[in-house]
């Protein structure tokens, strides 16, 4: 706290009164959005860890079976599925708020096929099923992983201007509105010493002429 660089006069106090008014109403403002942030924000943490647990889950089910098929099928014949894919994706990325946070909506675009039904575009004479369960879970598993990587990013943007809003507030509350209450408070003082010298002035002259 300190007080700032100014000239102690009625205008001056006034300005000051003025930004005091609007740092005090600035700082309560920031102070609900980063209230309301921080809310959202452990709802998204939360939905997050979630999606998490049950995206690794479902990885870690289709890896195992990939991992089977791989020691029961030709590992070149795997390269050569692979290498060809069954259907062309693409990503669209949209923009929605969170509380004046630009935050992104994703979604693929292709025709995805009913859970079970996904046409693998192989032969089924060369594989095995649990190639198939693989490769049907991982396809599945696709638009989760999409929202996982949504949900991870909004968390990111909302923590950074968590982060921000917080030293906006805390610059407020502890530099800038106690600088001009001081100042403001400096100032009063200032002017009623000036207001009772020049009254004392005023006696004297009159003591003189009387």
């Amino acid at each position: 706290m300190a007080v700032l660089n100014v000239k102690p006069t009625r205008m001056e106090l006034a300005r000051l009164k003025s930004q005091l008014k609007l740092s005090v109403r600035g700082h309560k403002l920031l102070k609900d959005k980063q209230d309301g942030l921080m809310k959202e924000f452990i709802i998204k943490v939360k939905q997050t860890n979630a999606l998490r647990s049950e995206v690794i889950g479902e990885l870690g089910n289709a890896m195992q079976h990939f991992a089977v098929a791989k020691s029961l099928v030709d590992e070149k014949f795997i390269e050569e599925i692979m290498a060809i894919p069954a259907q062309s994706v693409s990503l669209d990325i949209d923009y929605r708020n969170i509380l004046s946070i630009k935050v992104p909506k994703m979604y693929f675009n292709y025709n995805q096929a009913p859970k079970g039904k996904v046409d693998l575009s192989y032969s089924y004479l060369n594989t095995n099923a649990e190639l198939d369960i693989a490769f049907e879970g991982l396809i599945d598993i696709m638009p989760k992983l999409l929202e996982f990587a949504e949900l991870e990013k909004t968390c990111q943007l909302m923590a950074v201007e968590i982060e921000r809003t917080r030293r906006r507030v805390n610059a407020l509350e502890y530099r800038t509105i106690p600088d001009l209450q001081d100042t403001i408070y400096f100032i009063r003082m200032k002017l009623e010493e000036n207001a009772r010298a020049t009254t004392s002035r005023l006696i004297k002259i009159k003591e003189m002429e009387g």
